[in-house]
């Protein structure tokens, strides 16, 4: 039985995608530099780190609050 990704998904993996396009070109081009276009992508990809880590500290936070001692 093949799981089907939740429309949101779809968005995420096409920027994924993009990004990772974005990144191949810049490693083939070193001598291009790096781009406005590059840092606003990179800029983009600790954003999304960031908000991982917020979302799983305060769902462990909220487990371990709720933990009776």
């Amino acid at each position: 039985m093949r799981r089907h990704l939740p429309p949101e998904a779809a968005y995420w993996l096409a920027l994924m995608r993009l990004l990772r396009s974005r990144i191949e070109h810049a490693r083939k081009h070193p001598d291009d530099g790096m781009s406005a276009e590059l840092m606003v992508l990179i800029g983009a990809l600790v954003l999304v780190a960031i908000a991982a880590m917020a979302i799983v500290t305060a769902k462990i936070i909220e487990k371990a609050n709720s933990i009776k001692l």
